[in-house]
Formats: structure tokens, sequence, C-alpha cells
């Protein structure tokens, strides 16, 4: 995945992390914008969300951060 994808996972799920709590969970959709301008970078983390770590469609966002901070 790429650098700027994993920094903008790490960030997005902190923020959602101080917002909603510890126990929030959330899609890959929560880090791109309500319109497909970057479908290849979509792409690219669903490949990873649901075919290489298989996760659920919703995950807390504290699993996700380690996992990407583990890449």
């Amino acid at each position: 995945m790429r650098a700027e994808m994993r920094e903008k996972i790490i960030i997005t799920c902190e923020a959602k992390i101080v917002a909603k709590g510890s126990n929030v969970g959330l899609s890959f959709y929560a880090f791109f914008a309500n319109k497909n301008d970057e479908p290849e970078l979509l792409m690219e983390v669903a490949q990873w969300w649901i075919m290489e770590m298989r996760l659920n469609h919703f995950e807390k966002a504290e699993k996700i951060k380690f996992l990407v901070l583990a890449l």
C-alpha cells in the first residue's frame, strides 16, 4: 500500500477514535470522499482490506491502525 495512503488511514483512525471513542468501527470507504475520484487507490485499499487481511466490512479503528502501522 502506498505510504501516503497508510498515513491517511492512520490519521483517519486516530481522528475517529478521538471523536467517537476506542470502540468506533469503520469501513475502508471511510478513507475516501463520497465520490469515486481515485478508483485505483480505492481498489488498492479494498484489495488489502478484503483479500489480503480478510477483514469484515466494519472493523474497529484501533485494529486497522495497528495493522497499518505493522506494514
